[in-house]
Order: C-alpha cells, then sequence, then structure tokens
C-alpha cells in the first residue's frame, strides 16, 4: 500500500506546514521507523523540541493519523514528514510487530472516521509541494552589517551579566534576611518569601535559579517538620554558593547555567563536543510534577547498563499544564539499546534521546556500584556543592522501619543508613534488594527501583 506527496499536500492544513514537514522528511530526524506486514500501518518516532521524541502513526488505508506533539495542527509537521517519507521511499518501512502504542491507537479508532480519505481531502488551495521543498536562497551578509550584530550582541551580554550580578546580591541580601529574622517565620511564610525574591531574579534575567527558589517551598514543606529547619539551612547555603560561585566566574558556561539560561535541544545536537553515548538503558521511573509557573515537568530517569559511560541520565521535558497529561514514551522496566546525547557538564546527566532502537531489548543486568555510598554522595557535592538531586546506585541493602515509624534503607554490612523519603509498602518493605536506584535530595532518598533475588519491584 502506498501513497503519493499529492495526497500529503492535500491533507496539509497551510503552507507552512507542508514547508515544515519538507524539513522533516531526512533519516537523520527519525527512529524506530516501521509499517505492518501488509503495508497499512507506518510508525516512526521523531525528534522534537522536547526531551523525548514524538510518537508518529498513521493508518494508509484512510489515512488516519495520530502524534504525541502537543500542535493544535491535525495533522501535525511530524504526521506529514512521516507520509512524506513513506510516498518517496526515502527510508524503508521494514515490516516488524506492531508498537503496542500503534496497537492502543489503532483500538481505540477503530469503527470511527479519524481522517478523511485523500480523495476527499480539502483542497490544496494555495499549498504548493515545489515550493515547500526548495532550498531559501543564501544571503551574503554585510561585513558592516555582522561587526554591527556581534558589537550588540557583546552590549546585550554585558548589559545581561551585570543584571544578574545585581539580582545575586539582592538574593544574598535576601538570604542574610531570613536568618536574621529567624527559621521559624521563614518556613511558616516561605511560599509567599520565595515568591517575591524569585520574582527579582526574573527581572534580573536569572530564570533558572529563579525557578529553582520557586520550587523551594515544594522541597522543604514535603520534609517531616521536625527536619524542615535543617533543610531551610541547607537550601538557603546552596543559593548562597551559588551565587557566589557565578560572582567568581560569571563566564563559566556550567554556573551560568545554572543560573541564567540553558541550552537549547539544537545547540545540544549539533554540538560536535558534546558527549554521546550508545549504550543499553533501562527505564527506572517517570517523574510528573506540576510547578508553580504552570508548566509540568516530565522527568524519565535511565540507568546505563553498560560498564562505560554515565551511570544514570534524565530526559527532562517540559509543557503547559493546560496541554493536559502526555502519553509517557517509556515505560518503567523497559529496556533498549539506544544514544543519549549530553548536555555539557562535569557530571553528565541531562540528556537528549538521539535514537531508540526498537526492535532489540538487552538482557544485561544492573552494573555493580563502582564507589561507596558515602563516596557516590559526597563526590557529586565536591564538584558542584549547589546541585539539588543526586542519583545513586547503592549496593545490596534493605528498607527497614524503625520504632518511631520512619523508613530507612541500611546497607547489607550495616555501615549506611539513609531515610527514605517515601512509604514503604507491600513487599519492598523488608525485602532483601540487591540493587537500588535512588535519588538523594539532600535529606532523604526517593527509591526509583530496586532488584531483588526474584525481579526488578518499582518505588514505593
Amino acid at each position: 500500500m502506498a501513497i503519493d506527496l499529492k495526497a500529503v499536500e492535500q491533507l496539509a492544513t497551510d503552507q507552512s506546514s507542508l514547508k515544515a514537514a519538507a524539513g522533516l522528511a531526512k533519516p537523520a530526524k527519525w527512529s524506530g521507523i516501521g509499517g505492518s506486514g501488509d503495508g497499512a500501518l507506518i510508525w516512526g518516532e521523531c525528534a522534537g523540541s522536547g526531551a523525548n521524541p514524538y510518537r508518529v502513526m498513521a493508518d494508509l488505508r484512510d489515512l488516519g493519523n495520530k502524534c504525541t506533539c502537543p500542535s493544535r495542527k491535525f495533522p501535525c509537521k511530524h504526521v506529514l514528514g512521516l507520509l512524506w517519507l513513506n510516498a518517496e521511499a526515502i527510508v524503508p518501512f521494514t515490516p516488524a510487530d506492531t508498537p503496542s502504542w500503534v496497537s492502543d491507537w489503532l483500538g481505540r479508532r477503530r469503527g470511527a472516521s479519524a481522517a478523511k480519505p485523500a480523495g476527499n481531502a480539502a483542497p490544496a488551495g494555495d499549498k504548493d509541494l515545489r515550493a515547500a521543498q526548495r532550498a531559501e536562497p543564501e544571503t551574503i551578509e554585510d561585513p558592516k552589517d555582522a561587526a554591527r550584530r556581534e558589537a550588540q550582541a557583546a552590549k546585550r551580554s554585558d548589559e545581561t551579566e551585570r543584571a544578574i550580578l545585581d539580582a545575586l546580591d539582592a538574593l544574598e541580601q535576601w538570604v542574610g534576611d531570613q536568618l536574621r529574622l529567624g527559621l521559624s517565620p521563614f518556613i511558616d511564610d516561605v511560599t509567599a518569601r520565595c515568591r517575591r525574591i524569585a520574582a527579582r531574579l526574573v527581572d534580573g534575567k536569572a530564570a533558572v535559579l529563579a525557578g529553582r527558589i520557586d520550587e523551594l517551598p515544594g522541597r522543604l514543606l514535603a520534609l517531616p517538620a521536625g527536619d524542615r529547619p535543617r533543610g531551610a539551612v541547607v537550601e538557603l547555603g546552596k543559593l548562597v554558593l551559588l551565587a557566589r560561585a557565578f560572582r567568581a566566574t560569571p563566564r563559566d558556561a556550567e554556573i551560568r547555567r545554572a543560573v541564567a539560561t540553558s541550552e537549547t535541544r539544537e545547540t545540544v545536537l549539533t554540538d560536535p563536543l558534546a558527549l554521546r553515548v550508545n549504550a543499553p538503558w533501562e527505564v527506572l521511573a517517570e517523574q510528573v510534577r506540576t510547578r508553580r509557573d504552570g508548566l509540568v515537568s516530565q522527568t524519565t530517569w535511565l540507568l546505563n547498563l553498560a560498564t562505560t559511560g554515565p551511570r544514570f541520565a534524565m530526559l527532562l521535558d517540559f509543557f503547559p499544564a493546560s496541554a493536559g497529561r502526555r502519553g509517557s514514551v517509556f515505560t518503567p522496566g523497559e529496556r533498549f539499546q539506544g544514544e543519549l546525547a549530553f548536555y555539557p557538564s562535569q557530571q553528565p546527566l541531562r540528556a537528549l534521546l538521539v535514537r531508540r532502537d526498537t526492535t532489540e531489548e538487552t538482557s544485561a543486568e544492573w552494573p555493580i556500584p563502582d564507589e561507596a555510598p558515602s563516596d557516590a554522595l559526597t563526590r557529586p557535592l565536591l564538584a558542584e556543592p549547589w546541585i539539588i538531586d543526586i542519583p545513586l546506585l547503592l549496593p545490596q541493602g534493605r528498607i527497614a522501619r524503625d520504632d518511631t515509624g520512619h523508613i530507612w534503607w541500611r546497607s547489607a554490612d550495616g555501615a549506611m543508613t539513609l531515610p527514605v523519603a517515601t512509604e514503604a509498602q507491600g513487599i519492598l518493605c523488608g525485602t532483601s534488594l540487591t540493587r537500588t536506584a535512588a535519588i538523594w535530595s539532600g535529606n532523604r532518598l526517593t527509591i526509583l527501583a530496586a532488584q531483588t533475588p526474584w525481579g526488578r519491584i518499582g518505588p514505593p
């Protein structure tokens, strides 16, 4: 079963969608391309603006389609790009078992007309395939214009740096005021106080640091009441350390990333120096959280099953809360071979999924921790004292409840115990754990997943 480019042109809502689809009709943009044995269904995963690729699928019998992107256009540019790949045979759609996410979509749309057949599609109007494929002519820039633009960029950079330094001065004064007035009043009014200084930091172009402070009340109030004063001191101390680090080296890319802005997805993917790791990965867990700024953060934690490269990877995506809950492209416990591009860092963690092999699963076991838990906790803090979350791969141990009802992770040799943030329920409490993947937030341990002698178990 095949379609032609005329059908793609008819399906496009406008010329801009058609132009965008032409830009996506490139093999490098896609992974996991496949099709059903009869050629009626096609699917693939397209790299988008988020950390996770968009899952795209289409039924060639009536051109029904679905994409996990948040676009309000139907069909979106990703669907058009997938159909373009098929119409031009740019990549082979090798017959394969239908992924569950395609089957789920197909089951929901059976018996309903999800799209018009190509023959009944809307008129092409002013849409033009040739114009969409046409490369834009290169323009030769006047050297004087280039020099003027560089001078303006340098001026803006200096102004931004001065604004950030002024905002950090205000932050340090604010921290001093909180300590002078007392931790108890600060904890009681933490939301309002943090909101005020966060707004000042946004005005001072320290947006990333402002977001961190805006989320501080949630982290602090999640602690037991007796631990909040200590937690407040730790949080405020880390803010001062980060502010002073920026003041000492304002052009340091990693510190600037923690205060002001971060690289775009495109910058990371096109950076020839960016760390890329092709390895077997296991999906540990997914954390979805609504932030105070109205965005939803979707964090997917991955464990590297190979013996080299970063042990953990964090795929982080943001989308408006008004867009509703997005479906995940991963399932906890799923294993896959894939290539990740890491954001530049002394301790690479945040990454982007470049390619995922959906046809084969690895059978590799969880690696043996290569350092003691105490070293795994202190090493990241020595490099970045202001770090919030530290992922850990813990050795053999168990989860236990003490006489006061508190939950602890205890190593098998009894050398270390760490308090657990969430309630241990069911099989996890008291079970012997051969390996435990968790996040240490400075006060509590959040368990992502664990291995037992009889298999993997999820978080409590």
